[in-house]
């Protein structure tokens, strides 16, 4: 298959038949579609008309720079990863809040909605041909809208890279602690969370950083997720062997009680239940289930670039992409939840690796699960910097070819900017609760609900068709969230003082 016959499909399969008779289909308006991403539309049709002619041999690389040449398997891997968050530590603690049954409902109607979320991305995409979330936000509403999406896309980011970091920079010097066989930190420059995470994102994070595509992340995607089977096959394995009570934490004396016929006390029975699994409960902690699994599942940002480097691109083949990293990421959610929960029940903490280390620090087990989750955040770092400098490039320098010195500049100022937020910023939950409350529920439901209804043409799809009709309530399903989210977090702070923070 040719170059330009991968361009073409990748433009929108649905308006074939109107190149074959050599019209412009009337989703595409040539007047209000810009150059700035490199897509120049009189030039595609032009070329598309001509497709079939035998002397048409070579063309410029169509909407990016990039060629296409990422296989099926390594973009699963990609998305997979960007979706794989540290928030799959907080899962177990979240069906403490909900119950077993209320939190299966919960993950799968949020597993659902973002593949239908990104099947409205792509749907834009293939109408007007255009690849880049903000350029879709351009064509939507304008510079306003280009700027918007840009903008929401690196605060989101931004954020995530700074939790990876900080994971980083808490949990590494620990390992190494127990590594050494210390009982305390010594502080020594090799044990200070802050030296390590420069030193983690020069020899690491940079290199991967400045690769030209992010297809061939791919590998070090594919290990990623190798890290996290193993964390969940760690977890469940662990299940069978810690028993509840937990030492020191549960007193044995409570088992059982509720096999006999007396009343039991309220302190009876809450120790009692710490060691029964619920199905189902309602309680305050429960509402911040659903602004945590909506995070849990944010890959958007890394959706188009993606699809721009798939080999054979068509918007089927990316949404298949997107529903076999979905599905993936769903069972290991799932099952990291499940075993998680009924190891602890209610005594399972938001960062379940804490849990375990409470149950025995010098786990060597836990110790190289640790080691795993920090090699996965590390190396999902790259994937994440990617969509924040194709936002940058696309604000500041749009219609601009690739270039090396611009495209290395770049990441080493977005690496410097947040290993500086991650060392000087004390206290970051709440930046991240504010920023992951508002840019989540933007990058799921509200922009590409907004997007598709403003994109599509209403001769193709009329503002009362039942697929805009979905779209809107879909937007609007995105501002309750983010309304419930920015609730709870305020209310959060008046309360107790503290963040819940959100994050990916």
């Amino acid at each position: 298959m040719s170059a330009i016959e991968m361009q073409k499909r990748g433009g929108g399969e649905e308006d074939e038949s109107h190149m074959l008779n050599g019209s412009v289909p009337d989703s595409l308006d040539t007047d209000k579609v810009t150059l700035e991403d490199g897509y120049d539309p009189e030039e595609s049709i032009t070329t598309e008309k001509e497709e079939f002619l035998p002397q048409m041999s070579s063309k410029k690389t169509q909407f990016t720079d990039f060629e296409g040449k990422t296989s099926f398997g390594m973009s699963v891997f990609n998305l997979s990863n960007a979706i794989m968050g540290s928030g799959i530590l907080g899962l177990a603690y979240a069906m403490s809040n909900t119950g077993i049954v209320l939190f299966v409902i919960l993950l799968i109607c949020i597993a659902l909605l973002s593949a239908y979320s990104i099947h409205l991305l792509l749907k834009c995409a293939g109408v007007v041909g255009i690849r880049a979330y903000e350029q879709l936000g351009h064509r939507a509403f304008g510079q306003g809208g280009k700027i918007i999406a840009g903008l929401i896309i690196t605060m989101h980011n931004i954020g995530a890279m700074s939790s990876y970091l900080y994971i980083v920079k808490y949990e590494l010097p620990l390992v190494i602690q127990t590594f050494m066989g210390l009982v305390v930190n010594t502080g020594d420059w090799y044990m200070n969370g802050n030296i390590l995470i420069i030193i983690v994102s020069i020899l690491i994070i940079l290199p991967l950083a400045l690769m030209k595509h992010l297809g061939y992340l791919g590998y070090t995607s594919g290990f990623s997720l190798t890290c996290m089977v193993f964390f969940l096959i760690s977890v469940m394995y662990k299940k069978f062997q810690i028993p509840c009570p937990l030492n020191g934490t549960l007193h044995t004396e409570h088992e059982g009680l509720h096999y006999n016929g007396h009343n039991m006390t309220e302190e009876e029975e809450m120790a009692n239940s710490m060691c029964i699994a619920k199905i189902f409960t309602v309680k305050s902690e429960t509402a911040y289930t659903i602004p945590i699994l909506a995070f849990a599942f944010v890959c958007h940002p890394e959706v188009l670039p993606i699809y721009t480097e798939l080999r054979s691109p068509t918007k089927k083949r990316m949404q298949n992409v997107a529903n076999v990293s979905i599905l993936a990421m769903f069972v290991m959610y799932l099952l990291t939840a499940i075993f998680g929960y009924l190891t602890f029940y209610g005594n399972v903490e938001a960062e379940m690796l804490h849990t375990y280390s409470q149950v025995d620090p010098l786990d060597k087990l836990i110790l190289c699960v640790r080691l795993a989750v920090l090699v996965a955040v590390t190396l999902t770092v790259p994937v994440v910097l990617f969509p924040i400098r194709r936002a940058i490039q696309q604000l500041i320098f749009p219609g601009k070819a690739f270039h090396w010195v611009r495209h290395i500049i770049i990441a080493i100022c977005l690496l410097t900017f947040v290993n500086l937020l991650v060392i000087f910023v004390p206290n970051i939950r709440d930046i991240f609760g504010i920023i992951g409350a508002t840019s989540a529920p933007s990058l799921i439901f509200i922009l590409p609900s907004i997007f598709y209804i403003r994109i599509v043409p209403n001769e193709k799809e009329p503002l009362r068709s039942r697929p805009k009709l979905q779209a809107a309530i879909f937007a609007a399903l995105g501002f309750v969230f983010m309304i419930m989210s920015l609730s709870f977090i305020i209310a959060d702070w008046v309360t107790t003082g503290k963040s819940s923070g959100g994050g990916h």
